[in-house]
């Protein structure tokens, strides 16, 4: 077991000043399997009242406006979180078996359908059906299919955008965790076995020193099911682990994006985020 502080800053800030702006952040974990929060909170500046709900995701949501003109918004959020290995015990189950249990459950029916930013390509559907045809279990093809994704698509920053979709992504062989994470989620989808999308941090130092604060950055993974729901994580080719704190799951990104809003005045904003990622236990 490990106990991380996490420390996510992230805002806007604007070409001129701003009337009003009105904004979603989805960044405080909850306590789930795997791990605990001790704490957490929210801070927002220019200061201002929030309203406070899990969305239909599970996911905790700070709904709030700021009503006083201003040229920045920005969010600190700080979480304690105990995170444990997670562990995937075997369990059979065929692929009729699969088709049988995904139908009995929303939460299952409703990762089976391809959104916009999940559609494959046609030749990643053929290698995912390619792969599947191999297995005669539902989960082995997906641990391969989804490796085989994080083997051929290299991680780099700053070639695609939140938008970009799994299609754009795939024909370059490029893009971050988002983009790799949507290219596996379509892969999977594609063959019938219900796929989502999970958002939260990984720590990237596996020896780091208790005390020791790193540099980190928001992450994402997949969350498949197999009779269970089974994480791993393709950008890094490894299973959930007691690095990784969960922040919110859904279809894809748009249903767990960390700060999103509307804001009245001059058109133009930059974004800014840091992470930072403090072992303490």
């Amino acid at each position: 077991m490990k106990r991380l502080r996490i420390r996510h800053v992230t805002g806007y800030r604007y070409e001129g000043e701003v009337q009003a702006s009105y904004n979603e952040a989805r960044m405080l974990p909850v306590s789930s399997e795997g791990q605990f929060v001790l704490h957490s909170s929210l801070e927002i500046a220019p200061v201002s009242s929030s309203h406070n709900y899990v969305d239909y995701w599970g996911t905790r949501v700070s709904s709030f406006e700021i009503l006083t003109p201003h040229r920045e918004l920005s969010l600190t959020a700080t979480s304690l979180v105990e995170v444990r290995p997670r562990t995937h015990e075997p369990h059979p189950i065929d692929w009729d078996s699969l088709a049988a249990a995904a139908a009995q459950a929303t939460s299952q029916v409703e990762q089976t359908k391809q959104t916009r930013l999940t559609e494959p390509a046609a030749d990643l559907a053929a290698l995912a059906e390619e792969i599947a045809a191999r297995h005669d279990s539902p989960c082995d093809a997906a641990l391969e299919i989804c490796t085989e994704i994080g083997r051929r698509v290299e991680y780099v920053q700053g070639v695609t955008g939140v938008q970009s979709t799994s299609r754009e992504a795939w024909l370059d062989k490029r893009g971050v965790c988002q983009d790799i994470t949507h290219i596996a989620i379509g892969a999977l989808r594609s063959v019938g076995i219900p796929a989502r999308y999970v958002s939260g941090y990984l720590h990237p130092k596996p020896d780091a020193a208790i005390g020791e604060t790193i540099a980190g950055e928001s992450h994402a993974w997949v969350e498949w099911f197999c009779g269970e729901w089974r994480g791993f994580d393709p950008t890094n080719s490894i299973e959930i682990g007691d690095r990784h704190v969960i922040v919110g799951r859904g279809r894809d990104y748009n249903d767990v994006a960390p700060l999103r809003g509307v804001y009245a005045g001059p058109f133009g904003s930059k974004l800014f985020v840091t992470v930072e990622i403090t072992r303490e236990s």
